[in-house]
């Protein structure tokens, strides 16, 4: 493992109960940051924070209410002190439909989770790092963000939000020295993956040239690299994870 100076660095991990985000946050932790875990269930919050130690602490935070994430952002600096690496990493899959019979409400779920989630955390930490002139944010978007899968609209749709926003606020805060970047990985072996169709796993998979998932080590490998301070100059962009699925 390259060695990431982390040290004195405060960050948030949303989602960071289980896959992606818990292991962009076990790297953190390796690479000597304090890290504040978010997630929605609080016994697996509970559970993740002790396995990373007393580095550690953690929020119960529905990110799909305002009020709430807010709430938090206050809690977390109140306790840990000024965040500086924010990583957006909750979200979830939502059903399997043709766009034409996705169900209203669970689309609804997806964009308020996945997009909308993604802004309230975003927005609540801005205004601090602007007012110190430093911080590094990752969102997490997807493939599917780029290419769309196939009855995986609402997915598709938050994540191309996602990568949308991403660019947006990395040029708003190009004048910092704030850095806003988005990963893109293909699918990866994580509890999402139980919210999905069999048949749809396998289409994944088989659009993967590498002929594998994403391990999540790889993805957090190189998340520890963006939010670090030799990350200066590159904002607003996006990073391929998708094993050669995307070439752009």
């Amino acid at each position: 493992m390259n060695s990431i100076d982390l040290a004195g660095q405060v960050a948030v991990v949303t989602g960071g109960a289980q896959g992606l985000g818990l292991a962009i946050a076990r790297r953190f932790v390796q690479s000597g940051a304090q890290v504040c875990l978010w997630d929605l269930h609080a016994d697996m919050l509970a559970e993740a924070a002790a396995t990373l130690g007393g580095a550690t602490t953690m929020q119960v935070v529905d990110i799909a209410q305002p009020d709430a994430v807010v709430a938090a952002q206050q809690r977390t600096e109140a306790e840990a002190g000024p965040v500086s690496i924010l990583v957006n990493s909750a979200g979830i899959a939502g059903p399997n439909h043709p766009l034409d019979a996705y169900p209203v409400d669970a689309w609804q779920r997806v964009i308020e989770i996945n997009l909308n989630g993604t802004f309230y955390v975003n927005r609540a930490f801005v205004p601090g790092m602007k007012a110190r002139n430093y911080g590094r944010i990752v969102n997490i978007a997807s493939i599917a963000g780029k290419e769309g899968n196939p009855n995986a609209s609402a997915y598709s749709a938050s994540k191309a939000g996602v990568i949308g926003l991403t660019k947006s606020l990395g040029k708003e805060l190009a004048g910092f020295d704030i850095a806003v970047n988005c990963i893109t990985p293909a699918t990866a072996k994580t509890r999402i993956l139980e919210q999905l169709k069999p048949e749809f796993i396998e289409y994944m998979l088989s659009r993967i040239p590498r002929g594998r998932f994403l391990e999540i080590e790889e993805a957090a490998n190189m998340v520890a690299w963006l939010v670090s301070k030799e990350n200066s100059f590159t904002t607003a962009s996006v990073f391929d994870l998708s094993g050669g699925r995307a070439t752009y």
